[in-house]
């Protein structure tokens, strides 16, 4: 065998580095992290706060879509009112609205509402409330779609101060 010629029982380990650690090596560094971590978790907490808060808001929008769908369209438009003031007492105010009606019930929805609603809107739910089967019977199709439509956009985008 010849001696210039090197064998594998000649080979040696290579001598690795030392580890280098992926952990901050300054504190501030560390404060960094706790900050964005404490921010994240604020931030979270606030979008889970606010979709408790908004679950009336969820569940009106379900029904609404039920009632514009529905096969009934007399019992729908009975229970359109009855959604929005349901949906208004959902509400987390202070403000009584159990008890509002007429001028009082249109102030409060326009008051509450970013868009422009229609001026004779509370007029409208009453007439659905209370007037008689024939005359919603009477109703054409266009002024139904609007009515859900109006109320669909009002429960969607009220304001409610908090």
């Amino acid at each position: 065998m010849n001696p210039n010629i090197p064998s594998i029982d000649q080979l040696k380990e290579i001598a690795l580095p030392a580890p280098v650690s992926y952990a901050p090596q300054t504190w501030g560094w560390w404060a960094l992290l706790s900050v964005l971590v404490l921010a994240v978790l604020l931030v979270s907490a606030r979008r889970y706060w606010q979709w408790r808060r908004d679950r009336y808001r969820r569940e009106a929008l379900v029904r609404l879509a039920e009632l514009q769908s529905s096969d009934d369209q007399l019992r729908a438009l009975r229970e359109l009112p009855e959604l929005l003031k349901r949906v208004a007492l959902s509400m987390p105010t202070t403000y009584p609205v159990a008890a509002l009606g007429g001028e009082d019930w249109q102030t409060f929805l326009v008051r509450h509402s970013p868009q422009p609603l229609p001026a004779d809107f509370s007029q409208q739910l009453a007439q659905l409330a209370y007037a008689p089967n024939s005359t919603l019977l009477t109703l054409k199709e266009e002024q139904r779609e609007r009515l859900f439509n109006t109320s669909k956009r009002w429960v969607e985008q009220h304001h409610v101060a908090v």
